[in-house]
């Protein structure tokens, strides 16, 4: 496996657990435990940053003139980076309609 392959695994695996943490916050906040929640999202932020950080090696390898190339393989791990951005911006969205559901069911 060479350099660009293992960095695009770093970066699938990392946006991996980050849409699982993503997806737990929902269920959390859907039971009801904001807290948890919000501890849940802060795991996936962690593991996101992880493949951020993977991913912008990658461009300033790109941009010192190495060439990395261009593959399916790294298409699909920016795919899947970009696919837990998006799914953390709903998560969030999502906690806080069922925070304020839960004290409106609580008046």
């Amino acid at each position: 496996m060479d350099e660009l392959e293992l960095a695009c695994f770093q970066i699938i695996s990392a946006a991996g657990v980050a849409k699982s943490s993503y997806i737990e916050a929902i269920q959390e906040a859907k039971k009801g435990n904001i807290e948890k929640a919000k501890d849940c999202i802060k795991t996936g932020e962690a593991s996101s940053t992880q493949g951020h950080d993977v991913h912008n090696r990658l461009l300033q390898e790109e941009a010192s003139s190495t060439v990395l190339g261009t593959s399916l393989l790294l298409v699909h791990a920016e795919d899947q980076l970009m696919s837990a951005e998006n799914l953390k911006i709903v998560s969030i969205e999502l906690i806080e309609v069922y925070e304020r559901l839960r004290v409106l069911e609580n008046k």
